[in-house]
């Protein structure tokens, strides 16, 4: 998976507000100069300046093009906790890929279902517009993934900013809310997507019944694969626009990230490891033309 460019995003929360503005956006104040390590940085949106982790791997090369990976976190929640629980930086070292933690303004983001009324679709689209300039993150390998709000906040992403990511890794969070009520509220480009879904989390039955609805909208052909773990159940669907859908069902776990082993919604023992499965999945779906 050399080079992979990963984004991900997180989100849950309560009712969205409406599709956001189009974006404008700047760079912080202070240059910023590519380089290996851990950067705290800003970018200003829509007037608002905005905070976010970027971790670029010991092997980065600003002259080469890099996977992005953008991971949003639970809400309340902030980048630096999101770091603390995916556990995308060992991965990202590895496999020489940049990843990106930003802060939701008030702890969360305007997702499906919650939270607040900034345009974060606007603003992750410009976050990912100015990696790609900057940091020289190769466009057709830009991944968001979240829990929870962020889980949510990568849905709705998907489909509001077409043509930017080229998969979504989702952890108890769903496809659900006032925007999904509508049939043509799906990617109007292929967006594939993995997701893990615990039987004791409370909001269970919404995000099944959510991917139930992303599939038959996209006229996708789920199928039962093997999870290599005793319960766990494992459907993979192809779809008509070319995207692919993965759901795991975890029938012990609840609202929780499968395999973390820090942070306050880790799962250690849950059988699997969303980080190793999501980065996978991510390494063999690039964006499709």
């Amino acid at each position: 998976m050399t080079g992979l460019c990963l984004i991900v995003v997180a989100a849950a929360c309560g009712e969205r507000g409406q599709p956001p503005s189009a974006p404008t956006a700047a760079p912080s104040a202070s240059t910023e100069r590519p380089a290996a390590g851990d950067h705290e940085l800003t970018l200003t949106h829509n007037g608002v300046e905005r905070a976010y982790l970027l971790h670029a791997p010991p092997g980065y090369d600003p002259g080469r093009p890099s996977a992005l990976v953008i991971a949003l976190h639970f809400y309340p929640g902030t980048g630096s906790a999101m770091r603390e629980l995916a556990g995308l930086d060992a991965r990202a070292d590895k496999d020489n890929v940049l990843v990106a933690y930003p802060d939701g303004v008030g702890g969360g983001f305007n997702a499906l279902v919650c939270c607040g009324s900034q345009d974060d679709v606007g603003f992750l689209t410009a976050l990912t517009g100015h990696l790609v300039q900057t940091w020289h993150a190769d466009p057709n390998q830009v991944f968001l993934t979240g829990i929870s709000n962020g889980g949510d906040m990568s849905f709705r992403a998907a489909v509001e900013s077409t043509g930017t990511y080229a998969a979504i890794g989702v952890v108890s969070g769903g496809y659900s809310g006032k925007l999904t009520t509508t049939d043509s509220y799906v990617p109007k480009s292929p967006v594939s997507v993995i997701t893990f879904i615990g039987g004791q989390d409370r909001y269970a039955s919404t995000f099944q019944t959510g991917m139930q609805t992303w599939q038959q909208r996209l006229s996708c052909r789920p199928s039962p694969k093997a999870s290599g773990v005793p319960g766990v159940t494992h459907t993979v669907a192809s779809c008509a626009d070319g995207s692919e859908v993965s759901v795991y069902t975890l029938p012990e776990m609840g609202h929780s990230w499968p395999g973390a082993t820090a942070g306050q919604l880790a799962a250690s023992s849950a059988g699997l490891s969303a980080t190793d499965l999501m980065w996978e999945f991510f390494a063999t779906h690039p964006r499709k033309a």
